[in-house]
């Protein structure tokens, strides 16, 4: 599952949550060269004419753009979200791509884990409710993470409190 629980540290326990990544920096570099020599194979027949200088430009554009749009969907998926439980306080820091911070903070005997099984933006919709504010968690697991992990923060609350 794309989420780890790190050990606790005194009574502090911290959960770190991160969105699938299907193509990790090796495959790029794989699929990128593959895609390359395979552009290139046609181009054998016409090495030496200048069809060949004509093609380039645009073989290289079509390479260029599947790396620039892989890269763009790397950098979208950088996120990472980090709940912190300890006795006195409850915080949740979402890191999202191009640096962008969010944090929420509740009082752990106030804070409610909810699941919406229907209703929400995706099915099984996690959410924290305290502070007079509901934030979202989780929301690029699927829908069995989701429903596995608002288990786990209700036994961990419930020993917190």
């Amino acid at each position: 599952m794309p989420y780890e629980w790190h050990p606790p540290a005194e009574e502090t326990q911290r959960l770190h949550l991160w969105p699938h990544r299907s193509l990790g920096q090796r495959g790029f570099v794989w699929f990128i060269g593959l895609t390359a020599i395979l552009i290139a194979v046609p181009l054998a027949a016409v090495i030496g004419s200048p069809v060949l200088w004509a093609l380039l430009p645009f073989l290289g554009g079509a390479l260029w753009a599947i790396w620039a749009a892989l890269r763009k969907n790397g950098r979208d998926r950088d996120i990472l979200e980090v709940l912190t439980l300890a006795p006195e306080q409850i915080s949740l820091s979402r890191h999202g791509p191009h640096g962008r911070r969010q944090d929420w903070q509740a009082n752990p005997h106030w804070v409610r884990v909810d699941l919406h099984p229907t209703g929400g933006p995706v099915p099984q919709y996690l959410t924290l409710r305290g502070a007079n504010r509901d934030v979202e968690l989780g929301a690029f697991l699927t829908e069995g993470e989701r429903a596995a992990l608002a288990g786990e923060l209700r036994a961990r609350l419930a020993a917190l409190r």
